[in-house]
């Protein structure tokens, strides 16, 4: 992973040239905590968490823009590369959960079309330059050196567009935009099944060292959990389009599936925590890749919200109320990370 360096004279540059491929995962987690918040009607937090998301979109926006135009071989390079290239897909996720935010949280739901918009653009400029690049590059990296849980980020950013799309439809009916949705939506579950199937090979049948199972591991979850909330979001507007109507049972089906497949993961992923830190010492300090393991949890608790109205399932209204506490406590920890990080890497001015 790439290291951010602010130590030397030229701290600055090195930070943006080496800028972490997944920066962004900062405002999905923000940004779905901030959502989470609001479902449980603590309306200050919601709005106090959704302007650090909205700062940090913007100022990680202008990072990467400042990157492409000055150090566009560095970009080009991890953009391009195995390890790497599908991190730049949390651009895409958090345009869209910050969307989902400023038209849920603020009622901004003309910013939020833009945004979605924007999304759209940027999902086929980014998902097809990484993965054409995999692809055609060679020679290619050993499975277990090029693949990692940054590649279910292609379910991610490609169900966050349904995410988004399904809220938007409740405000202005489009049967394209209903297509899209859905197609999005199933193209998600695709690509979850392709790269699952990969990673668990990996883990189960090649070593695995404590250094490569790091937080975006934990997107495995919040790939499905997602998926809960896109296709929770498409019943929820199963009124407005005749096409989501006829589609109705298979995504209720494929949301039970994927809360499931959720719900199981998690103790996986504690599981593998526990013997990364605690067994193999693994020292557990900040990293921008941390991002990864708060947005599953936001993620879930927000998908439950959403999953257990449109299926009228009060038995378990306790869940997203027990998780926004845990990612709460998650999101706090790794922001202190962040401003700790920031203090001790900020130069010295004499």
């Amino acid at each position: 992973m790439s290291r951010i360096e602010t130590t030397s004279p030229n701290g600055v540059s090195s930070a943006v040239a080496n800028l972490f491929p997944g920066y962004f995962a900062l405002v999905m987690a923000t940004g779905i905590v901030a959502i989470g918040a609001q479902q449980q009607k603590f309306t200050w937090l919601a709005e106090s968490l959704y302007v650090v998301a909205a700062v940090a979109y913007f100022v990680l926006a202008v990072l990467v823009t400042v990157r492409l135009t000055i150090f566009t071989k560095r970009l080009i390079a991890d953009i391009t590369s195995h390890g790497k290239g599908f991190a730049f897909l949390t651009i895409v996720a958090a345009t869209n959960v910050l969307g989902s935010a400023t038209g849920l949280i603020h009622g901004w739901w003309g910013i939020a079309r833009i945004l979605w918009w924007f999304s759209i653009v940027l999902w086929i400029v980014l998902i097809y330059t990484a993965l054409v690049a995999v692809i055609l590059r060679n020679p290619k990296p050993a499975m277990g050196a090029g693949i990692n849980g940054t590649w279910f980020l292609l379910t991610v950013s490609t169900e966050s567009v349904a995410v988004l799309g399904a809220l938007l439809l409740g405000r202005r009916n489009s049967d394209l935009l209903a297509f899209t949705c859905i197609a999005a939506f199933t193209l998600g579950i695709v690509l979850y099944l392709i790269v699952v199937t990969m990673v668990f090979l990996r883990w189960t049948f090649q070593s695995l060292e404590p250094t490569e199972a790091d937080p975006p591991a934990w997107i495995a979850a919040g790939a499905v959990a997602i998926t809960v909330l896109a296709g929770s979001n498409l019943l929820g507007v199963r009124g407005e389009s005749l096409r989501i109507e006829r589609l109705a049972p298979f995504i209720e089906g494929i949301v039970m599936l994927s809360w499931a497949t959720a719900t199981f993961w998690f103790p996986i992923m504690i599981a593998i925590g526990i013997w990364r830190h605690i067994i193999r010492r693994v020292p557990l300090r900040y990293h921008p890749s941390y991002w990864s393991l708060v947005f599953p949890l936001g993620m879930y608790g927000a998908a439950s919200f959403k999953m257990r109205s449109v299926v009228v399932l009060d038995e378990l209204g306790w869940l997203p109320k027990i998780t926004l506490i845990i990612a709460l406590i998650a999101w706090s920890m790794t922001f202190v990370g962040l401003c700790g990080q920031s203090i001790r890497k900020a130069p010295i001015r004499r």
